[in-house]
């Protein structure tokens, strides 16, 4: 009888494969090209892949009707969110909407191999749960400024991947994309950064095979879903003058509130810091 059993190189053989597909989620500000870079991954991998995809607008479908029209899945597979409030509420606060709609689309298509789940345009604090998706890649792009990829926060600091999209109209906007990808470097501590265009198949061939790697390693059971982290403490002054410093404790989507004796600015301001 032959020995059935997985060498010890395979890492199948020591942790259970996942039953369901992945999840990978992708946010950004506005107009980044988080719809764009969906239809990229789609065009690229559904010869080999069994995708969908879950969009989310405030107040439309327009994002999944401009996928749709692209023609890069089964219309059938690309499924639309309405948040109705910002939308880190949908994913991140409260993903119920989101959830569903995964796990509808996962059991009309089963089996899937991914689900790419899109966040609407939101800033740089925006980050998924990570019990809504098993990883997640934050865009930027050079028309957004090249100082962007140097002001941290969540996203940009540790997200699973950080894209510099658009880079073909560095040119045009004045951006130093070697120095921008350099920025976000130095903010991810080593985490993978990708300068992307479409019109340049190297870094296309680059993207795809990160979510191939990506797909290899969640099937293979070794891929652990990180979160990366909630949104940055801030304060919010009082109507005594004293201020209560709010915070999210990793993981808990709940504010932990300090009191403590600082003034709000002269001028104002709401200033938040980064941890």
């Amino acid at each position: 009888m032959p020995d059935e059993t997985l060498p010890e190189s395979d890492p199948s053989s020591r942790f259970p494969i996942p039953e369901r597909a992945l999840r990978l989620g992708v946010a950004g500000p506005v107009g980044t090209g988080k719809s764009s870079l969906i239809a990229l991954i789609c065009r690229e991998l559904a010869g080999e892949s069994s995708l969908g995809v879950i969009t989310n607008d405030i107040y439309t479908d327009e994002d999944a009707r401009f996928l749709r029209s692209a023609g890069v899945l089964d219309p059938e597979r690309i499924r639309a969110v309405e948040t109705g409030a910002c939308p880190h509420t949908a994913i991140r606060d409260d993903i119920t909407a989101n959830l569903m709609a995964v796990e509808d689309l996962e059991s009309d298509f089963s089996p899937l191999d991914m689900v790419l789940v899109e966040s609407g345009g939101d800033n740089l604090t925006a980050t998924f749960s990570p019990a809504l998706v098993d990883a997640q890649i934050f865009v930027l792009d050079v028309a957004g400024g090249g100082d962007v990829a140097r002001k941290g926060g969540p996203g940009i600091a540790r997200a699973d991947l950080l894209v510099v999209n658009k880079t073909d109209l560095a040119p045009h906007v004045g951006v130093d994309v070697a120095l921008m990808v350099a920025d976000g470097r130095a903010a991810r501590d080593g985490r993978p950064v990708l300068a992307l265009s479409r019109t340049d198949r190297e870094s296309v061939a680059s993207l795809t095979e990160w979510v191939r790697g990506l797909l290899l390693a969640f099937r293979s059971g070794v891929h652990v879903a990180i979160d990366p982290g909630p949104m940055a403490p801030h304060s919010h002054p009082e109507p005594a003058g004293a201020a209560v410093l709010r915070s999210h404790s990793v993981g808990s989507g709940q504010h932990d509130d300090q009191a403590h004796d600082d003034r709000a600015p002269e001028d104002g301001a709401h200033h938040h810091s980064y941890r």
